[in-house]
């Protein structure tokens, strides 16, 4: 049964974010779709959405790579998600569904029960779902498919340290959640700009300064999860 293309995109995509394919390393379909147990063309067709999104680039003589994005396009990223961010949470005020508000006060009470425990892996995977859903929750998917994919390349780009005091920041996710149900869009941005602008000082650079990688072979790890898995949250 052939897997559909998108399956193979996210599969390529999770694994370039793990580091499974290493920056700068080349991506060859015939060797992809042995991997991932497809034919050619989904690879293909995976390949041109992961570089229009910025994961792969076409060098000549090598054909498609990993791409190695320099320092100040990954800042560039963190800027672009503190002024999406809070847009989206002003759009969610004015859109939001009672389904949106139910889901974000169900992770709101568990990243809060989860943060009084302490469980920091849990609380990743909630902040990430969290915002997801916020995103989702503005009514544009424009917007949503935008953040979403500033979360992947900020995910594969930076290593994010956990919050100094992961009550607090649950309790921000709180008020957003409020402002939200009052259709309170500039209390949801102000609060939500706040917020990213906190965790943004969190993230650190995984290649800080790292120079470009030179040709070399396909720099493939042992990936950690099969094809149909479904993205990873950040």
């Amino acid at each position: 049964m052939r897997i559909p293309a998108h399956s193979v995109c996210t599969a390529i995509r999770d694994d370039i974010v793990a580091g499974v394919h290493e920056r700068g390393s080349r991506l060859t379909e015939e060797l992809l779709a042995r991997r991932y147990g497809v034919s050619r063309v989904p690879v293909r067709e995976a390949l041109r959405t992961l570089e229009a999104e910025g994961f792969v680039v076409t060098r000549r003589h090598a054909g498609a790579c990993v791409a190695e994005p320099t320092d100040q396009e990954a800042s560039d990223l963190l800027e672009m998600r503190m002024l999406l961010e809070p847009l989206g949470a002003a759009r969610a005020a004015q859109r939001r569904t009672e389904a949106h508000l139910k889901v974000l006060r169900g992770l709101v009470r568990l990243g809060q029960e989860r943060a009084r425990r302490g469980n920091s892996e849990d609380l990743r995977s909630l902040g990430g779902w969290f915002h997801e859903t916020l995103a989702q929750a503005s009514g544009s998917p424009a917007l949503t498919s935008t953040l979403a994919q500033l979360r992947h390349k900020i995910a594969w780009m930076y290593a994010v340290e956990a919050p100094a005091d992961p009550v607090e920041s649950w309790a921000e996710h709180g008020s957003i959640v409020d402002a939200v149900a009052r259709g309170d869009s500039e209390r949801a941005r102000t609060i939500t700009a706040r917020h990213t602008e906190r965790a943004t000082s969190a993230h650190r650079l995984r290649f800080p300064g790292r120079p470009a990688a030179p040709e070399r072979g396909d720099g493939v790890r042992t990936s950690q999860h099969p094809v149909n898995m479904p993205s990873l949250r950040h």
